[in-house]
């Protein structure tokens, strides 16, 4: 599994506990029973949280209500005791929910959001469907392996590749016309506004660009010849920095 990849998956498990937490009708109790599920006593996750045992006992019993900073860094814990044993729990609980895992080639959320104009640019792309509004904006973008998508995903992993928002440019790489794509944004639950191929030289599907017409998707297909080239590109919009401190712990 790339880096990336594993990044994308940690990201989308950590909000589920998260948001497990948060949503719980007592929160106390979810704190003890993720540590429970991940089999961390009180002292191990005490101790890379930097803080006392006796606090997490406050925790757990109600005696403190935990805060949202307080969460992250619990889940963080949890997720580091984790890696520190081989991701077992982890593992498990990506193939519970569905994640994809090797279709995923890079995801990042952009440090501000993208107009059409903006992407257009950077993927030295042209847009294939001009008729549609360029006010939409991209809050980020996912990056896939066209033929283990289509291959590989259901219609729930698909919508996973979607991240938090569907205001994202999807972003099919090795592709041949752009036909196989489109039919899956097609039978998809959640569509994206922006759609960009990268691979076809010379022929563009018709289809590809009616199916595209008749979702009120943005297609964009991108010129740029490499694919590490077309990463660098996405990757200057990134506050890369931000996003390897938020991680740095499980490396």
């Amino acid at each position: 599994m790339s880096k990336m990849n594993q990044d994308f998956i940690i990201d989308i498990v950590a909000k589920r506990i998260a948001g497990d937490i948060v949503y719980s009708s007592n929160p106390n109790m979810s704190l003890k029973k993720w540590r429970d599920y991940f089999e961390v006593t009180q002292h191990e996750i005490a101790r890379v949280m930097g803080i006392s045992a006796s606090v997490i006992s406050d925790y757990e019993k109600g005696r403190r209500v935990p805060g949202t900073n307080y969460i992250k860094r619990f889940v963080r814990a949890l997720l580091i005791v984790d890696h520190q044993r081989g991701w077992k729990k982890m593992d498990t609980l990506s193939k519970a929910l569905g994640i994809p895992r090797g279709a995923v080639i890079d995801m990042m959320e952009f440090t501000k959001p993208l107009s059409i104009e903006e992407l257009i640019k950077i993927v030295d792309g042209v847009l294939l469907t001009p008729s549609y509004s360029t006010s939409i904006k991209a809050y980020g973008y996912t990056l896939i392996d066209s033929i283990k998508a289509i291959a590989e995903l259901s219609g729930l992993q698909f919508y996973f590749l979607l991240g938090s928002t569907p205001e994202r440019a999807i972003i099919f790489s090795n592709v041949a016309a752009g036909r196989s794509p489109m039919v899956a944004v097609r039978v998809s639950l959640v569509k994206p506004e922006i759609v960009i191929i990268h691979g076809p030289r010379r022929y563009i599907d018709p289809l590809a660009i009616e199916l595209a017409r008749l979702e009120g998707v943005s297609l964009i297909l991108s010129l740029i010849k490499e694919r590490e080239l077309l990463m660098q590109r996405l990757r200057s919009k990134v506050n890369y920095e931000s996003f390897k401190e938020e991680y740095e712990s499980f490396i």
